[in-house]
């Protein structure tokens, strides 16, 4: 899924931090020690029943990443396809099988990067276990991508492309279905009435999945939160917003999470859906955003709740009450949680955290009864007490950190523009509105953004996060009516691999950032 579903990474930066105080419900809280699963430049995507962890890396280059299983103080590189870059997105099973995705070295035949590492080589979904990598095939067409873990049925979801163009891409591509494989076979599941194609983010034992169905990248991109289960998909519904409502991850209660617009689709809140209820679990201290990513049994979830600059702190939701992780921790303690991703049945939580000197993968652990004798939580007893809650500001991020967050949180979920941080005014603007838009016009029409936005007619070409500011071969321009970014392929002018001149960005009316070199320029429609 191109455009939007293939590019989940462009979506959530996370901006200078402001001191943003939370008040805590009057009950006392567990307390939670932090691990540092390491290394600098590493994300902790979910954690199975054993503890177990899997995730990604930033290899030292800064540029190539790899698939990483965490077992007890063990890093274990899952490795490739004989490409360069690999990552895994979900919780590994009860029998140590990890999902993801993996490059070969092959170019892929329609110069698409499937996977969005801006290398435009095939990538497929595999299985990692006991050491041995194996792909998961696709249905008819060139790429695949596993996004869910594997349940203890050894069923595992995700995206498969079939052999059909997509008529609904801007650019050349195979149509992208969501799909359950299991024991060597795999399944096409359908997407919502009216929709080309999808993807399935999470699975639970009971072979329920979840995730969304949209289109390639028609303009806007209505995305639907759906449930498979008994061969049929069902609309979760939404908060009023029609843009982003993705479902996150179900937990064996076939209860689900996720995030849905709300009316005007200018922030989202998460929520939790059962018996086929959806309900707004709000955010704290009235911020606009909060996103659920992660549920487990004991219907305790975790994501984040981002303020208007979408700068970024991990919440906890359990009993009916939203609380930010980072007033839970000891006080003294150096962290910033920025997103909790995933939690299992003990009630340890992964996800990423911060101390001034880079993004690491955490692990949370809860001082309950069930850990009150593990390292750090004999010290101090096990709750916070009434009335103490850690308050401490966040601690800002740099700006290259901030970048590649934004980058993994966004390809974690593989939905371009997922980020509900959209501008009223961009794209709204008399200067967005006007056929005379060239080039050469810019102004800050976003309060807050990095740097001038420009708004194009004629367009210019689109520029990689990962290898750093090379091109994509893709050209992109605004149209000045709508104000909707357009793409289109242009190896002449936009040469694959090139190195970018002069990057920036520029925000377009769907809401999230795109980067493009402003010293190329090229026909986008």
């Amino acid at each position: 899924m191109k455009s939007r579903i293939l590019t989940l990474i462009t979506a959530m930066t996370l901006f200078a931090a402001l001191a943003i105080p939370v008040q805590l419900a009057a009950q006392k809280h567990i307390r939670y020690t932090v691990t540092d699963l390491g290394p600098t430049q590493s994300f902790a995507e979910g954690i199975n029943n054993k503890g177990w962890v899997a995730g990604t890396t930033i290899l030292p280059d800064g540029v190539i990443q790899h698939a990483l299983l965490w077992r007890k103080g063990i890093k274990t590189d899952l490795g490739t396809f004989g490409g360069p870059n690999s990552s895994a997105f979900n919780r590994p099973s009860e029998k140590g099988q990890v999902a993801g995705n993996a490059e070969t070295s092959t170019p892929d035949p329609l110069g698409e990067d499937f996977c969005l590492y801006g290398t435009h080589l095939v990538c497929l979904g595999f299985i990692w276990q006991n050491g041995v990598i194996t792909s998961l095939g696709t249905i008819g067409g060139n790429n695949s991508w596993a996004n869910g873990g594997m349940n203890n049925r050894g069923q595992v979801v995700g995206l498969a492309e079939n052999s059909s163009l997509d008529s609904t891409c801007a650019t050349p591509a195979l149509e992208a279905k969501p799909v359950i494989w299991e024991k060597g076979g795999v399944q096409e599941l359908p997407t919502f009435p009216g929709d080309a194609d999808g993807t399935a983010l999470s699975i639970n034992d009971r072979g329920q999945a979840v995730g969304v169905s949209t289109d390639c990248n028609a303009s806007p991109t209505i995305f639907h939160a759906v449930i498979w289960q008994n061969g049929t998909v069902i609309d979760l519904g939404n908060f009023g917003g029609t843009l982003n409502n993705v479902a996150q991850g179900i937990n064996n209660r076939g209860q689900v999470v996720g995030y849905s617009d709300l009316p005007g689709d200018t922030s989202s809140h998460a929520f939790l859906w059962r018996n086929g209820v959806m309900t707004d679990l709000g955010t704290i201290e009235g911020l606009p955003t909060s996103l659920a990513f992660g549920i487990n049994d004991e219907r305790q979830v975790v994501g984040m709740v981002c303020d208007a600059s979408f700068d970024c702190g991990a919440f906890l939701w359990q009993d009916g009450v939203m609380t930010d992780l980072n007033t839970l921790l000891p006080n003294g303690s150096p962290w910033n949680l920025i997103v909790g991703t995933s939690i299992n049945a003990r009630g340890e939580i992964v996800g990423v955290g911060d101390t001034g000197g880079g993004y690491h993968a955490v692990l949370l652990t809860p001082c309950d009864e069930k850990h009150a004798n593990d390292e750090g939580c004999r010290d101090e007893g096990t709750a916070v007490a009434q009335g103490e809650a850690n308050l401490r500001p966040r601690v800002a991020l740099s700006e290259g950190a901030r970048e590649s967050l934004r980058q993994r949180i966004g390809l974690r979920y593989r939905i371009l523009d997922s980020s509900p941080a959209k501008s009223d005014t961009a794209g709204d603007s008399d200067a967005a509105q006007d056929s005379s838009c060239t080039p050469e016009r810019e102004a800050d029409y976003v309060k807050g953004a990095e740097m001038p936005l420009t708004y194009h007619v004629s367009g210019e070409c689109a520029v990689n996060f990962y290898p750093k500011d090379t091109l994509t071969g893709g050209c992109i321009g605004l149209d000045p009516f709508s104000g909707y970014c357009i793409g289109k392929t242009d190896l002449k002018n936009c040469p694959p691999a090139a190195q970018a001149r002069n990057p920036q960005y520029l925000r377009c009316r769907q809401g999230g950032l795109v980067r493009l070199d402003h010293s190329r320029s090229c026909v986008a429609h």
